[in-house]
């Protein structure tokens, strides 16, 4: 029999951070499929909600403890940057929840979910080009 897969001495169980970055990347994914105009039936915007509530509340926690480390202010360093991230994150997180709970995204909303969205992909170093997105026009 082949076996496929890592070897298990690479395996591990996977922990918060490795679930908060899955659901980070489907959100990416989600958001970019909205921008390039993909139909949205009522599941898929139940999923993207669901998503983003969930994005939400973990930037908000991992933002949080960020935030408490004692840690210069004045002095811009990986932390301040981290902070900046989950801020982002955030930002966008709730600007997925407003699309899928349809409400109207303007040109200025857009470009501003356009950027934000770069931010974020620049930082995960994670380019989902909109042909790796074609099969989430099938709904």
């Amino acid at each position: 029999m082949i076996r496929l897969g890592s070897p298990s001495s690479d395996t591990r169980e996977m922990n918060l951070d490795d679930i908060f970055s899955s659901r980070l990347k489907l959100m990416i994914i989600m958001a970019k499929a909205f921008l390039n105009g993909c139909p949205m039936g009522v599941c898929r915007r139940k999923a993207m909600f669901d998503n983003a509530c969930h994005v939400e509340h973990e930037a908000l926690e991992l933002g949080g403890l960020i935030e408490r480390l004692p840690v210069a202010s004045h002095k811009p360093g990986p932390l301040a940057y981290d902070f900046v991230f989950y801020q982002r994150v955030k930002l966008l997180a709730i600007m997925m929840k407003a699309a899928a709970k349809g409400f109207p995204m303007g040109e200025h909303r857009r470009s501003a979910m356009q950027e934000n969205l770069d931010v974020i992909c620049q930082t995960l170093m994670f380019s989902g080009q909109p042909e790796a997105i074609a099969f989430l026009k099938v709904a």
